[in-house]
């Protein structure tokens, strides 16, 4: 599967990011190499080996819940440099 630069295309405008065409040109080769890698990973015989979700055993490291004293929203709100109803406000991101 080779990528094209309208897939890069795509992809930098989901990720909200402007590209020159030197870029997308740099961009497609990079991504089309991990693809093409992907593919020869694809072609080992994986039959025999056990799925895993990590390559090492984990164990659970959580402490026991316990509830604590907390800030106060007050507290929490006092050094935000804007702030609207017990809330932070912030710039509106999403266009």
């Amino acid at each position: 599967m080779a990528i094209t630069l309208k897939d890069v295309e795509y992809v930098a405008e989901l990720a909200n990011l402007e590209l020159s065409q030197k870029e997308k040109f740099k961009f497609q080769k990079e991504l089309d190499n991990i693809i093409k890698y992907i593919d020869q990973l694809n072609e080992l015989n994986t039959e025999n080996v056990p799925v895993t979700s990590h390559v090492i055993p984990l164990e659970n490291v959580f402490r026991e819940d316990r509830a604590l004293p907390s800030l106060s929203q007050d507290q929490a709100l006092a050094n935000a440099p804007q702030k609207k109803d017990g809330f932070f406000k912030v710039p509106k991101v999403i266009g």
